[in-house]
């Protein structure tokens, strides 16, 4: 872990990010990161909400962007039902209003102008009710933010999610994005501000076969997309039929719910796994470039593998960012 986030920082990467579910929190390993490197912005993609409340989550953030020197960014996301009920035990219920409570709560500890208070219902400061003392009252951290501008990037897949990010956030943290299918998104971040960043998580394989490269896409594809929530409410099912697949994903659900892991596998579309990836030769990615570069400024970081005669150090050594440089 470590040394790929310095090879990352020495090539030029930008940022590097950490990620969690219900098993490693995703904090530590960042400040592990950060402890071992000394430029490249280091983010959570994504905490989860309900694993914290807003303030834990600010102390966390802030402590971060100090240690490291102000490389932190904040990626929140609200998880889906069956980890937020069943792992942390709380209610998913009205997930855009939590999540606008709990990103006024954050931006208030970072800007640390006046002690903290909400009358929200979700997370209310002070607490006033069943079993509270009466004694809470709002406070500051007593540790000064570095940064009161400290960027928070919001994970979202639906539409009302997309807009609440482009309303509140310093940036977009996208499941899957197409540069052929802009326009399923185009309403939603039409109003983002001008400092707004989407930070679109690309798989990137250089190799001889674009179907062979294709296969481990494939297979995340399948696993969130057919096992990743219930089949009542899938979000990442959804999204997929809202890209012009519905009724692959579909297919894809009711394939690996029913146990044929391998035959969901092989349901997804290389079409719709090429769109949101980088795979095959250098030239042919170099050409694919050109959409991601038409994309609404974006801003691309890549999980990298390599195979077939074409494996060579050039790949890693693209820097995918805002401007993407020629590969």
């Amino acid at each position: 872990m470590v040394s790929v986030a310095q090879e990352a920082e020495r090539l030029g990467y930008d940022a590097i990010f950490t990620a969690e579910a219900w098993g490693s929190d995703v904090f530590t390993p960042l400040a592990w990161i950060g402890a071992h490197t000394d430029r490249i912005r280091l983010g959570t993609a994504v905490a989860q909400l309900s694993a914290r409340t807003p303030t834990a989550t600010a102390m966390a953030a802030l402590t971060l962007d100090h240690l490291s020197k102000g490389r932190m960014i904040l990626g929140l996301g609200v998880s889906g039902p069956q980890v937020v009920e069943g792992w942390y035990g709380q209610p998913f219920a009205k997930p855009l209003s939590r999540t606008r409570e709990y990103v006024d709560i954050i931006r208030q500890v970072l800007r640390r102008e006046a002690p903290v208070s909400s009358a929200g219902a979700h997370y209310p400061l002070p607490y006033t009710g069943e079993g509270a003392w009466g004694l809470g009252k709002p406070l500051k951290p007593i540790t000064h933010p570095l940064r009161a501008d400290l960027p928070i990037f919001l994970g979202a897949e639906g539409p009302k999610n997309v807009t609440l990010a482009a309303e509140i956030a310093d940036g977009w943290l996208p499941l899957y994005y197409s540069p052929y299918r802009q326009a399923v998104y185009a309403d939603q971040i039409e109003h983002r501000p001008p400092h707004f960043e989407i930070m679109q998580g690309l798989a990137v394989n250089i190799c001889d076969d674009v179907e062979q490269g294709l296969i481990p896409v494939k297979h995340g594809l399948a696993l969130y997309i057919g096992g990743m929530g219930a089949k009542s409410r899938n979000f990442h099912t959804e999204l997929m039929g809202r890209m012009g697949f519905e009724a692959e994903a579909k297919q894809i659900q009711d394939l690996f719910l029913a146990g044929k892991k391998d035959e969901a596998f092989q349901a997804v579309p290389s079409s719709f796994a090429d769109e949101i990836s980088l795979v095959g030769p250098i030239e042919r990615i170099r050409d694919r470039l050109d959409a991601w570069r038409d994309s609404p400024g974006h801003v691309a970081f890549g999980q990298y593998e390599k195979c077939g005669s074409n494996a060579n150090d050039r790949g890693i050594s693209a820097r995918l960012s805002r401007f993407f440089p020629a590969f």
